[in-house]
């Protein structure tokens, strides 16, 4: 009958809190005897049992003694022990087995209650992510900031209340359970993130699908194997994120000649950054280089090791300079042929790490006949490793005999695709020493350590992160992805009711939020460049260059 009555859950609480009072009543019960026999005994006293109860508990709980008190040694000692057993027992061990097995399971059963189960109703035009992870923490924000309703999958009520305590739209419910999405209202979703492992996303995508034909799911695949499994279930995006982590990051690589790297593209325009390292350009204001005279292109930004700098026309070009431009293809092809006779260093690439994303970016430096050598501490990934890049070092990256002699000294361009933060940016500081002019390019999984990476030397940084995030957004906003680096997007944002009409040099957008407008996109699609005299239509939207912060100061200058 008990066990109908106490949830599970409750029982072994029930059964500490059950032996522990047992245990009290059995000691106050021997020290009513001890007390009985001593005092009839020894101090020739005889008193009811009620009184000796009386007096254990007194003792025991240190409020003093009364009436009742012994006077021989061996009933003071007697009471030094009864007195002893009470702290330990009352003062000590009570309030604890009260707080572990009472109070804080009626906490968390509150907590477990408060823990939001469904979505309100009417939610419609939302976005669904199915775990919290640091995929769903990049891109949390970028939803908030664009003004897109959201909810986060978590099954465990507890962290779900916290969560909603910590302002994190949450919804309790198994991310595999038919009712969870029943609840979290799905067929009415704008889009439904999978981002929990492949065999999971695998069986979410197929419960989705059950409920609804027309919702777009986007899942994140681990494998390169789970890529068409998912697509075959019913999933309209799949995001191999760590294969193409490698291949942005491959594409940062300066090899063989010089030229432009393609970072994305706005209808026809495409946006692209190039190193000056090595060039007539270094050493030159924007103004003399006269990039817009000669290929056509606007200068939209320029790289710094990792920073963006404000681009006006005195801004210097340095030897480690990357601008960034955007032009058509034709006008990046010309200027592709102008860089072409500088720079040329046809040393092998050197990718440290062989995981996932380290053979992504050797196989994609390899198609393009790029040479690479990798380095893998481990030595038992040797047999899995062979033929993936021209030459495989087997031995731990801080070697400095091992580095050199994987060509680290002539190599144009190494890439630090480890997992492990620390261990990147160590090897940055140690690269960077070894060979000043080469090219650093890494990934990195905290948000937090980017600045540090910087600082050591890294030239390219992007997580995995912030390109799932930049991916998921550029699939809400129907345009393509764009690339850039860690800590700058590109922003799509309708032209405000203030704004409409003016001119872009009379909006005064970069002197009141530093953002870069770079484009108008058209009703019908069409992207059109920026320039100080375009005027401002209503129906357009603004494309611009800039971080979360100056997003958020634009919405407060033009709200």
């Amino acid at each position: 009958m008990l066990s109908l009555l106490i949830p599970a859950r409750a029982r072994p609480n029930i059964r500490a809190l059950a032996s522990y009072s047992l245990l009290l009543v059995a000691t106050v019960a021997l020290f009513a005897i001890g007390f009985h026999l001593i005092m009839y005994h020894v101090e020739g006293q005889e008193h009811s049992w009620v009184t000796g109860v009386y007096w254990a508990l007194t003792v025991m709980t240190t409020l003093g003694f009364g009436d009742i008190t012994f006077h021989s040694d061996l009933g003071r000692l007697f009471s030094i022990v009864v007195l002893l057993t009470g702290v330990v027992l009352l003062l000590i061990v009570l309030p604890f087995v009260f707080i572990r097995f009472f109070y804080a399971p009626w906490m968390e059963s509150r907590m477990r209650f408060h823990a939001p189960r469904s979505v309100p109703p009417g939610t419609q035009g939302h976005v669904i992510l199915c775990a919290l992870d640091s995929l769903a923490t990049a891109l949390l924000s970028r939803l908030r900031l664009h003004g897109i309703t959201h909810f986060v999958i978590e099954p465990d009520p507890l962290k779900a209340a916290q969560l909603h305590i910590d302002g994190v739209p949450v919804i309790t419910g198994g991310v595999e359970d038919r009712g969870t999405y029943e609840a979290v209202a799905v067929a009415q979703a704008k889009m439904v993130i999978a981002n929990c492992v492949d065999t999971t996303n695998t069986n979410i995508t197929l419960t989705i699908r059950d409920l609804s034909a027309q919702v777009p799911i986007a899942a994140v695949a681990e494998r390169e194997q789970s890529i068409d499994l998912l697509e075959l279930i019913g999933s309209n995006h799949v995001l191999p994120l760590k294969l193409r982590l490698g291949e942005h990051l491959a594409n940062r690589v300066n090899a063989g000649h010089l030229h432009c790297h393609v970072v994305g593209r706005m209808g026809d325009l495409l946006i692209a950054e190039f190193p000056v390292h090595n060039t007539p350009l270094v050493g030159r204001s924007l103004r003399d280089v006269q990039l817009r005279e000669a290929f056509g292109l606007n200068v939209v930004a320029v790289w710094e090791r990792g920073r963006m700098v404000p681009v006006t026309p005195d801004t210097i070009l340095a030897n480690g300079s990357f601008p960034v431009v955007m032009g058509s293809r034709e006008q990046i092809t010309r200027l592709d042929t102008y860089l072409v006779i500088y720079n040329t260093n046809f040393n092998p690439v050197l990718v440290i790490g062989g995981g996932q994303v380290g053979c992504a970016t050797t196989q994609t430096l390899r198609s393009r006949g790029v040479t690479v050598h990798m380095i893998e501490r481990e030595a038992s990934l040797q047999k899995s490793l062979q033929g993936a890049a021209d030459q495989l070092f087997i031995g731990d990256a801080a070697d400095r005999e091992l580095l050199m002699g994987a060509g680290l000294a002539d190599a144009p361009s190494v890439l630090l695709t480890t997992n492990d933060d620390a261990m990147n940016i160590y090897l940055a500081v140690y690269c960077r020493r070894l060979n000043p002019e080469i090219r650093v390019i890494s990934r990195i999984t905290h948000e937090r350590n980017i600045e540090a990476i910087h600082r050591a030397g890294a030239d390219f940084v992007l997580s995995y992160a912030s390109l799932g995030a930049e991916t998921v957004m550029s699939l809400l906003q129907r345009r393509e992805s764009v690339i850039l680096g860690e800590g700058f997007d590109l922003f799509y944002v309708p032209v405000p009711a203030s704004l409409a009409g003016q001119t872009l040099t009379n909006s005064h957008i970069r002197a009141r939020t530093g953002l870069n407008v770079l484009a108008l996109r058209q009703p019908g699609g069409g992207v059109v460049p920026a320039t100080a005299s375009t005027v401002l239509e209503p129906d357009c939207e603004l494309v611009m260059l800039g971080n979360e912060p100056q997003r958020r100061d634009f919405t407060e200058a033009f709200r």
